[in-house]
Formats: structure tokens, sequence, C-alpha cells
């Protein structure tokens, strides 16, 4: 799984530069956010500007990391997804669990 980390101010900025976000990437992407949470970092945003598709097993080790979060008033922001991966999160009611943003710059206004 390829993830590019940057620190800006107090928030950990991982981007997921794959097109397909999948189950054969599912587990690895989350032992590594996992990993940056158990270090320290309490906010994190995600970005999907580079995945094209993301499937089930994917969004399962999102809700993962966001219940890895929560306990320790973590918060995460999910941004730059497309059109139908927005649809994805509509249909399967997450995002009402997940905050979504548009862009990099609107969810740094929101941490």
């Amino acid at each position: 799984m390829n993830l590019s980390k940057e620190k800006v101010n107090n928030i950990l900025v991982l981007s997921i530069e794959e097109r397909e976000a999948n189950l054969s990437k599912a587990d690895h992407f989350k032992q590594l956010v996992s990993e940056e949470i158990d270090k320290g970092e309490r906010k994190l945003i995600i970005s999907f500007k580079n995945v094209e598709y993301l499937d089930s097993s994917f969004l399962g080790a999102l809700v993962g990391i966001l219940k890895h979060l929560i306990p320790l008033n973590g918060q995460l922001i999910l941004t730059d997804l497309n059109g139908d991966i927005e649809n994805l999160f509509a249909l399967t009611r997450l995002n009402k669990i997940f905050n979504l943003k548009q862009d990099l710059k609107t969810a740094m206004l929101d941490l």
C-alpha cells in the first residue's frame, strides 16, 4: 500500500497513492494508520485524491481506524472523494459517521 505522510501543524495528512483501495490493501492500510495512532497521532486527514475505486473491505478498515481513534478523542476527516466513492458512503450511510470534506483546505479548517 503506497501511502504518503505529511505533518501540517499538529495534523497528520495521509494520502493514498493507489487507484484502488480494496481487499488486498485494506489490512495493510489499517495497520499503517493504526501505527500512527499508537505513536500519538490524534488528528488525521486521509486524502482519496488518487483513488478511483473503493470496496467494502476498505470501508471496514476505515471503520476500524475510526473505532481506534474515538476512545482517544481523536478526529478523522476523509477528503477528495470522487463521486462514486461519495455515493458508496451515502448508500452505506457511512456519510453520517465519517466527516467527509471536499478538499484538504476545507478539512484543515475543521480540525
